[in-house]
């Protein structure tokens, strides 16, 4: 059984898209490993790559061209400070070399480097090749971009062969009722259990301070959203909403960092629309950053980053004053699980399944690990994350001029709403009488993936991609 850490499902990176930025950029650097690991790096004269499908299809306002840019550099997409990045690719396109790996200087135009097909490979829609260039011989490698930042080779997954992915894990979890026996042979809650699990491959001090620096990263990305003014780039023109929506939500309370922001929130008024408005703003603020490449975590993807943030802050700030780290690792544990299973049984790539894959799972996520921190049940953290996904069910995947932008942000916003409220369904639910177990509903998902036409899957070939005309915005 292929096991996930939490670590895999939340990753921090850069926007826009975890698919078609964060993946080419990890290929490029695995492709990297393999020319240093065949001794191969040094003798590399000229790189082309190639993009497929959907990677293809909307790479350019996905800027995949651009990470596959930064990976070649050797640059990491969690510590590269973001306003570097248009500096790095304008240099790279003005003198037309590439410092490879930060290492050597190779010949490198962009323009003919970077090839975009729109054919599709058999294994799947996000396929990528590098070509290297070596004695006058071409060394292709391929890589497949499998959503959320996942990247892998075709031999690595391929069901033909029988590949079986041994499981380190105590616990090993597949489908949700494995996660609910385990609860009740341990008599421990689902966070109690995924930490076990997380135990076995790393001390529990790493495990903290991973989850801080995701919980800082999530923060931070919330507080730039709702402090930067203007429009996003890309050619849309659109407006961002996060700062005009917080200036009229924000209180009198001053603040300077974004601990004390945190805190200034909950001295604010908390009818239900300001409720409905400040989760919202949340959301917004995280996937706004992330269409200007600003640096989010995926929960799944960088399309769907703004979902978790939203929820979590909002028990934060509305729902527990008093909440602590504690309460945001039980969160992060249960939000990651529940995302695995997902992944397992189904997919979180939208060039695969739409965005239900995206908005859907990253709601599920959020719904059930809210369900926990509110009191309850592991049985109703599952009835919690299947009625945000069955309320889901279908959604597709059309973003207008390929990016993540419309109806991208907004879905989010939508999607952390309908955590809030399927929580709450659950926690009024007794899990005897649901009808659609989450492992149901997972599997409906997948079914539907599969039925779902190739233009709703992240491709720009359909729906409001082209109801609405790049021209007309």
């Amino acid at each position: 059984m292929e096991c996930i850490s939490v670590f895999d499902m939340l990753k921090i990176g850069v926007g826009p898209s975890s698919s078609h930025t964060l993946g080419p950029w990890r290929a490029a650097e695995r492709w990297i490993k393999e020319l240093k690991d065949s001794n191969k790096f040094d003798k590399v004269e000229k790189i082309t790559i190639d993009l497929y499908g959907s990677l293809s299809l909307t790479g350019k306002g996905h800027a995949s061209d651009y990470a596959v840019m930064l990976g070649l550099l050797g640059c990491d997409p969690e510590t590269i400070p973001t306003e570097n990045i248009a500096n790095y690719i304008q240099d790279i396109k003005t003198t037309n070399t590439l410092n490879f790996n930060n290492e050597k200087i190779i010949d490198f135009n962009p323009e003919t480097a970077i090839v975009f097909n729109k054919k599709f490979l058999p294994f799947h829609s996000n396929g990528i090749t590098f070509t290297a260039s070596i004695d006058g011989k071409n060394k292709k490698s391929t890589f497949y971009s499998i959503g959320g930042g996942f990247v892998v080779k075709e031999e690595r997954t391929n069901h033909k062969k029988n590949f079986e992915i041994k499981c380190s894990f105590p616990y090993p979890i597949e489908k949700g009722t494995e996660l609910i026996k385990f609860c009740a042979d341990l008599n421990k809650s689902i966070s109690e259990v995924i930490l076990e699990n997380e135990k076995s491959i790393r001390d529990e001090a790493v495990i903290n301070s991973e989850l801080q620096r995701i919980w800082d990263t999530m923060l931070e990305c919330m507080y730039i959203g709702c402090h930067t003014e203007g429009n996003l780039p890309g050619g849309l023109n659109v407006r961002r909403r996060a700062y005009d929506m917080h200036k009229s939500l924000k209180g009198e309370t001053p603040y300077t960092t974004h601990i004390e922001w945190l805190n200034s929130i909950r001295n604010t008024e908390v009818k239900f629309r300001q409720i409905l408005k400040w989760v919202s703003c949340f959301a917004l603020a995280v996937n706004e950053v992330n269409a200007s490449l600003g640096r989010v975590v995926t929960a799944p993807t960088n399309g769907s980053a703004g979902v978790i943030p939203a929820v979590l802050m909002y028990y934060l700030v509305i729902e527990n004053h008093d909440g602590n780290f504690e309460d945001i690792k039980r969160f992060l544990l249960v939000a990651g699980e529940i995302g695995s299973i997902f992944k397992k049984g189904a997919t979180i790539s939208a060039a695969m399944g739409g965005c239900q894959a995206e908005i859907g799972v990253s709601s599920a996520m959020a719904a059930g690990a809210l369900c926990e921190l509110s009191g309850g049940t592991p049985e109703q953290v599952l009835v919690a994350a299947e009625i945000a996904m069955e309320h889901h069910l279908g959604l597709t995947c059309d973003p207008i001029g390929g990016l993540v932008q419309i109806p991208c942000i907004e879905r989010n916003a939508m999607g952390a709403i309908k955590a809030i409220n399927a929580c709450e369904l659950a926690l009024d639910t007794d899990p005897n009488n649901v009808k659609v177990p989450l492992d149901t509903v997972v599997n409906t998902m997948w079914e539907t993936a599969k039925d779902m036409n190739t233009k709703y899957k992240e491709t720009s070939e359909g729906g409001l991609a082209v109801g609405v005309h790049f021209s007309d915005c």
